[in-house]
């Protein structure tokens, strides 16, 4: 009996990790009750299997046995540290921790638990195998694909699939900041305004767009918004004067790819920043790199002397390349990472721009 409740529990764990990984389906109150979920079943799984424990130290074991061992010390640290992050990151049931609130640590770590998991699960199956090098091959392949769900699926999925609608009344950060000395300008580029939108636009929200109030608006324009209600800055957004970007998100990043490997420098609309000591540049990261617009930008401004603030917004990699990118284009300006915001978290960034333009208008000082 007791090894059937563990099958079952072993399970209604694995579904529950899988599940949570398209969280982009099922929402965030749902995401952290199963998060729940899958604690309580690890406690039972723990109390189930604590024979385990008291096997580690014997010496004399065969190799699939020590790697086990291994696999599933990892596993167990991993999943500790994991329920950190998932109080860390919840916007739920753990507001009031504040601790590993890292978005993208947070996706790492639930990509090494499934991957992890999935190994061990796999061993299991190794040693009631009579072909054990296929048991091998198919371990192998399911833990690359559990990598690969992680690192690079679900970042896809909440790009694409995710739609997002939101009150600014909700949003809108409660503090100001009296900035200290010649205010920047802030400088952002964003999708709206640059790509021929098609009617059924709202379909495509999650792909670094948001309805807000109704209104259609770019991830990066909704932080710029954010920042001048912050500190009373003024805005501009970079904006394209000849050809725009397809209305799919897909194609945009086709082409914006074909646009990095030419190195291509679209035209966009001056924006004067002579009358500017710093500036703050918000930006996508397309391919591990600043959209060539931004380059565009850059280049087409003198930036010797001056202060450039980054803030980058991104589904999986945080600044990229883009932070030595900036500093070869402005090699005579100061760049100043700031924030690296994913995707997901780019509507509740209100506190956390408050707490960076506060330091920063402490080492403007």
């Amino acid at each position: 009996m007791k090894k059937k409740v563990g099958v079952v529990v072993d399970i209604i764990m694995y579904v529950i990790l899988l599940v949570q990984m398209m969280y982009v389906f099922i929402g965030n109150n749902l995401h952290e009750l199963l998060g729940i979920g899958f604690f309580v079943c690890l406690i039972i799984h723990l109390c189930i299997k604590n024979w385990w424990a008291k096997t580690i130290l014997i010496k004399e074991k065969p190799a699939s046995r020590r790697f086990f061992d291994i696999i599933t010390i990892l596993l167990v640290l991993t999943i500790i540290i994991l329920m950190l992050s998932s109080m860390g990151v919840s916007r739920f049931l753990f507001t009031w921790f504040h601790f590993m609130g890292s978005a993208d640590l947070h996706r790492y770590l639930a990509t090494a638990v499934l991957t992890l998991g999935v190994i061990h699960g796999g061993m299991h199956g190794f040693w009631h195998a009579k072909r054990k090098k296929l048991a091998v091959v198919g371990i192998v392949i399911a833990s690359v694909i559990a990598f690969a769900l992680g690192i690079f699926g679900v970042p896809f999925l909440n790009r694409q699939k995710r739609s997002v609608e939101i009150s600014y009344a909700d949003k809108q950060p409660e503090a100001t900041i009296e900035w200290q000395g010649n205010k920047p300008l802030v400088v952002y580029f964003t999708r709206m305004g640059n790509s021929n939108f098609e009617p059924d636009v709202d379909a495509v929200s999650g792909a670094s767009l948001l309805m807000s109030d109704g209104e259609m608006m770019g991830n990066n324009q909704l932080l710029a918004k954010m920042v001048c209600d912050i500190t009373g800055f003024e805005s501009e957004a970079i904006t394209l004067t000849g050809e725009k970007y397809p209305s799919s998100y897909s194609d945009t990043i086709v082409v914006a790819g074909d646009e990095l490997k030419a190195q291509a420098r679209p035209g966009v609309e001056p924006i004067d920043v002579s009358e500017y000591d710093s500036i703050i540049l918000i930006y996508p990261l397309w391919w591990g790199s600043i959209p060539m617009p931004v380059a565009t930008f850059l280049e087409n401004n003198d930036f010797d002397g001056k202060t450039i603030y980054l803030i980058i917004t991104h589904g999986s990699s945080g600044y990229g390349n883009t932070i030595s990118e900036i500093e070869e284009l402005c090699p005579n300006a100061k760049v100043v990472p700031g924030a690296s915001i994913y995707c997901e978290d780019i509507p509740d960034a209100g506190d956390q721009l408050i707490e960076l333009l506060r330091s920063w208008n402490t080492g403007s000082n």
